[in-house]
């Protein structure tokens, strides 16, 4: 026999096939062709771990998760998580082109005005911002007040490459007193409470304790509630 050309099969990380041909010597010198097959790389996709807030506060204690917090600026300042980063996925719009001053003073007359929302827009470098601090092996739990704008930064992260991303379900507003160390001046709950809608609510807890307190006086001391609306000036 002069020679035998002898197939090889060499396996990486890879989908698809790839043919490669390599050239090797007879005995006697003479070369022959043969073809070795080899896979492409194929990259694995990482899967969100969506978590309740006790799952959450062990992926930060025992596995060393980094809070990233992707709310807007006035709700990370009413309350957030003690040293988490803060890479807003949504900033404030101050564009002037008439279309969005607009759009700004109808937000601010509604929205604005009752939930104290402010006027917003996508964050043109928000994963490029992430890039600049995190490495895409770092692991990262996302969170927001709600819960669907850290779904959708961790979608963003996600194509970006990293492969360790959990978030809570539900968001802040879901976690309770005592679960986190926080800063500010409220419960993470309630940071998104703001505008008209938080004072009609104080007005409300006012008024509802103060009927409770009247019902209350009137059936356990029926006499001097009577004398009382007797003393009322009449119409």
């Amino acid at each position: 026999m002069e020679g035998v050309a002898i197939s090889c099969s060499t396996l990486s990380s890879t989908s698809c096939f790839r043919t490669s041909w390599s050239v090797y010597k007879a005995p006697r010198g003479l070369p022959i062709l043969g073809k070795s097959l080899c896979r492409r790389s194929f990259g694995i996709k990482a899967e969100v771990n969506y978590v309740n807030a006790e799952a959450a506060k062990k992926l930060i204690a025992v596995e060393e998760y980094t809070v990233l917090d992707v709310r807007d600026k006035s709700q990370f300042d009413r309350a957030h998580i003690k040293s988490c980063k803060h890479v807003p996925l949504f900033i404030e719009n101050k564009d002037n082109d008439i279309g969005t001053i607009v759009n700004r003073t109808l937000h601010n007359n509604f929205s604005g005005l009752f939930y104290g929302l402010p006027f917003t827009k996508p964050n043109p470098e928000f994963v490029q911002s992430v890039k600049s601090q995190f490495s895409p092996e770092k692991k990262l739990l996302v969170v927001c007040q709600e819960g669907l704008r850290s779904a959708a930064a961790a979608n963003k992260l996600e194509a970006a490459g990293f492969q360790n991303i959990a978030c809570i379900t539900s968001g802040l507003q879901s976690v309770k007193p005592g679960t986190f160390d926080t800063v500010g001046s409220t419960e993470l709950q309630d940071a998104g409470k703001a505008g008209l809608v938080q004072v009609q609510g104080k007005i409300s807890a006012v008024l509802g304790t103060v009927l409770i307190c009247a019902f209350l006086f009137i059936t356990f001391f029926p006499d001097q509630a009577e004398k009382l609306l007797q003393m009322a000036p009449s119409g």
